[in-house]
């Protein structure tokens, strides 16, 4: 596969892109905020030597720092969480189409989701109904596991069907509990489902931060192994690389961030499967340069998709799990195109 960036030009390109988008999310909405205010908000905020009160409004401050910043930062920890985690899922089960939703993750998460909210807990506190998304998504995964390993090996195939087969089995009682619950809750539940950032607050933040941060550190850290499990089983093993071990640490890790960024936005499909693909074309399949440019352009990608959201036919919003399909769906159809062409897949 042809490279067409360097690594420099990629992380610098890309890193722009994301301050930028930042900047734009943050001053652009139904009350649009001066870039120099929300400059001076940022800085004064952050104790920056250099900014002072006299550049903006105490409304100001709220709109940038209580209401649109956490929403930013989710956006970004979600994005980057996803894409991080479709491009892992994609090299250690050398399936194409892998994201995280094919083991269970998504449909565990809204299982989670449901119980909370048709038994009412999600009413006691902003934190209930992620807190069950997040132990609806570990425990699909863990019972996906139980049916995949057989005499300590993980077949891919069978760790798919398995995926697949739960997936569907909490699909189905999910959409039984639907049907019991009243109008109301009916309406909260599928508000989460569709996926989006708005009402994020900075408990949001905290909640998702650590376990995301933590874990795509830790998948960048071990991105060489992923290039020796993408090589084949037998290939692995010949140079020492116990392959069942690291294809579970591989898929504890990608669950438990993805787990992370579904409970706090609910279920946003695309991003762990375009994005890569996206990087990948551009790149190529270097997952030690892969991962970080994943991180990067799947936050930009979130953050972009709900910006367009929030203006595009203002006041009313577009959630971002409708945006990010009606964007990435054509472009990635567009890159596959002008590859297939060009003779860059093969």
């Amino acid at each position: 596969m042809k490279r067409k960036f360097n690594k420099t030009v990629l992380f610098l390109g890309l890193s722009a892109l994301v301050i930028g988008m930042v900047l734009v999310s943050l001053a652009l909405g139904q009350v649009s905020v001066p870039l120099s205010a929300t400059l001076a908000v940022l800085g004064h905020e952050l104790s920056i030597p250099g900014f002072h009160q006299a550049g903006f409004t105490q409304e100001q401050v709220a709109v940038i720092w209580q209401i649109r910043l956490p929403r930013v930062l989710v956006g970004l920890l979600v994005g980057a969480a996803l894409g991080v985690s479709g491009a892992v899922m994609q090299g250690v089960l050398s399936n194409p189409l892998a994201d995280p939703g094919i083991i269970g993750v998504s449909s565990g998460a809204a299982f989670g989701a449901v119980i909370a909210v048709a038994s009412g807990i999600s009413t006691a506190g902003v934190f209930y109904t992620p807190l069950f998304a997040l132990l609806g998504a570990l425990l699909a995964v863990a019972l996906v596991l139980f049916m995949a390993m057989h005499q300590g090996k993980i077949p891919v195939m069978v760790l798919l069907l398995s995926g697949v087969a739960v997936s569907m089995l909490l699909g189905a009682l999910t959409s039984g509990i639907l049907t019991f619950m009243n109008e109301a809750r009916l309406r909260e539940f599928l508000f989460w489902t569709v996926g989006g950032l708005d009402y994020r607050r900075w408990e949001h933040v905290y909640l998702a931060a650590p376990p995301i941060l933590v874990g795509i550190t830790l998948l960048c850290l071990l991105a060489r192994h992923i290039n020796i499990l993408v090589l084949g089983e037998e290939e692995a093993r010949s140079v020492g690389v116990p392959v069942a071990v690291f294809r579970f640490i591989f898929l504890f890790i990608t669950t438990v961030t993805t787990a992370a960024a579904v409970c706090v936005s609910g279920t946003i499909g695309f991003v762990g499967l375009v994005v890569p693909h996206m990087m990948r074309l551009l790149i190529g399949p270097e997952h030690r340069v892969l991962l970080p440019a994943c991180a990067l352009a799947g936050g930009f990608f979130l953050i972009a998709c709900d910006t367009i959201g929030r203006l595009v036919i203002a006041p009313t919003e577009v959630r971002v799990g409708i945006m990010t399909a009606l964007l990435g769906a054509p472009y990635f159809l567009y890159l596959l195109r002008k590859a297939s062409n060009g003779g860059i897949l093969s």
